[in-house]
């Protein structure tokens, strides 16, 4: 019976011969170097709740494949709503371990790893594909990653970089010889399969492009290099005390490439410009299901911010000033904003295929484009309320033990309203790593960028108004208004002219 793996089994699956770089050198293993391995326990600890009573029930369902197992519920497709709020619940309960602040957990990729059985006819002569990686996700659960973006090199003159973006050296019998380089594949180190996709644009027009496909990290030819590690930092100069969340929940991001990379038909899921399914990202359910787990995820970051907000506040009595309190109903409001479109998506659900169900795409457009900006304003509202306090702070625990010093702390640094200064510096500290730090940097230009280009986002939103009829209702609705009246008075009998 094929089971999704446990924690230590994850640990264990990422010592597999994977070419991953960090400072100048080749990780023998990744999940014992200091760069990544707490963040590798980090998701292990999620594969555990798998197995865990205390957990099972929200995370969990039977598979549907007839292997007699059960799989994470995002891994299943859903008939109603009901199954997509029991979705929403999971991905929850999976992203408060992590309070928020990993994006791209195994259960994100399900988000078009649930399609493929359901909607495998959308992929054409590669269907079975679909089917067979569909089976082997439910009811394992791997790690899987992606890579859609072209590398920002000559992005005004893609003919000039023919030779960086992904592209088809040869055919041969058995499958594909791949090249080229993606962005970003964030948390890629820790994955055991890429997903990699064309950039539509280049792909209609040139064949060696249009290619979508999956591939093991441990394929030979295939290379990750990379970003500082925030973790390390942590590790080198630090303590837990000091950097609570980048020293235990850094994705790390990294350059991926593919140096003549070997893909067995069986990995394919579309090729050739003739093949590659239209409208991808909508017509696969691909948008409206990672929309669906990003909006999640970041309504529960959003509980952890408000709340660390709150608190910081009352350690300084900053919490009774009118103004402040003004902001932190607004950051409240933006909290209740992104759940409730969260909820959307999942209680009026967009019917689909077959009798499945997709979560609402109009409230996924709506996160996709306003979540970006909301995020910037919150931290512009941290930095602004709670000030001076977020670097009043000393530069390690080591301060604490000194005595010369720790008298000091106590008496000019404590908190208000009875709150010791251990537990205030401890309370900046995080808030600091949260919204001050450069793993906060990353994390600004992670939600500003999570789904795509800031004008992208946005634009889409008219196209697809205008594709399903919904701008066409808004504009019917004036006529209607304008109809009503002309220059010489009421049309409409309702109304009196005067």
């Amino acid at each position: 019976m094929a089971r999704p793996l446990t924690g230590r089994a994850f640990i264990d699956s990422l010592r597999d011969g994977r070419d991953v770089f960090f400072n100048g050198e080749r990780i023998d293993d990744v999940a014992a170097h200091p760069a990544f391995r707490n963040s590798a326990r980090s998701m292990a600890r999620l594969y555990d709740a798998l197995h865990d009573p205390a957990h099972q029930s929200a995370l969990t369902c039977a598979t549907d494949t007839g292997n007699g197992g059960y799989t994470h519920r995002y891994f299943r497709h859903a008939r109603n709503a009901d199954d997509l709020v029991a979705q929403q619940e999971a991905i929850a309960s999976w992203a408060r371990l992590t309070y928020g602040w990993m994006g791209r957990t195994p259960d994100y990729k399900a988000s078009i790893m649930n399609t493929l059985d359901v909607n495998a006819g959308y992929y054409g002569a590669h269907a079975d594909n679909a089917r067979q990686w569909h089976k082997l996700a439910q009811e394992t659960v791997p790690f899987m990653n992606h890579a859609l973006a072209n590398p920002p090199i000559d992005r005004a003159r893609p003919e000039q970089a023919q030779d960086v973006y992904i592209h088809i050296d040869e055919e041969t019998d058995g499958g594909l010889v791949i090249s080229g380089a993606k962005v970003v594949a964030t948390s890629a180190a820790f994955t055991h399969y890429t997903f990699l996709s064309h950039h539509a644009g280049i792909a209609r027009s040139d064949k060696s492009r249009a290619v979508m496909f999956f591939t093991p990290m441990n394929a030979p030819g295939l290379k990750l290099i990379c970003r500082n590690s925030y973790e390390y930092q942590a590790a080198q100069a630090s303590s837990p005390f000091d950097a609570p969340l980048s020293s235990r929940f850094d994705e790390n991001d990294a350059i991926l490439i593919l140096d003549r990379v070997f893909v067995p038909w069986e990995n394919v899921l579309s090729h050739g410009t003739d093949a590659m399914p239209p409208d991808f990202p909508t017509a696969s359910g691909f948008m409206h299901g990672t929309s669906f787990h990003g909006c999640t995820r970041f309504a529960v970051k959003l509980d952890f911010l408000t709340g660390l907000l709150s608190k910081a506040l009352h350690v300084t009595s900053g919490d009774e000033f009118r103004g402040n309190q003004v902001m932190l109903g607004e950051v409240i409001a933006l909290r209740h904003m992104f759940w409730s479109l969260a909820n959307t998506m999942a209680r009026q659900p967009d019917h689909w295929v077959h009798g499945a169900v997709l979560p609402n795409l109009h409230a996924a457009l709506a996160y996709r484009a306003l979540a970006p900006d909301a995020y910037g304003r919150i931290k512009e509202i941290v930095h602004k309320i709670v000030a001076s306090a977020l670097i009043y702070l000393p530069s390690s625990t080591r301060d604490f033990d000194n005595p010369e010093i720790d008298q000091y702390l106590s008496r000019y640094v404590r908190g208000s309203n009875g709150i010791g200064h251990r537990e205030r510096i401890k309370l900046m500290k995080l808030m600091w790593d949260a919204v001050g730090s450069e793993f906060a940097g990353r994390h600004e230009l992670y939600e500003r960028n999570y789904m795509g280009s800031h004008e992208e986002i946005k634009v889409h939103l008219q196209a697809m108004a205008s594709a399903d009829g919904s701008l066409a209702q808004m504009t019917d609705l004036v006529d209607q208004c304008l109809a009503d009246y002309d220059e010489h008075g009421w049309v409409n009998p309702v109304w009196n002219t005067p």
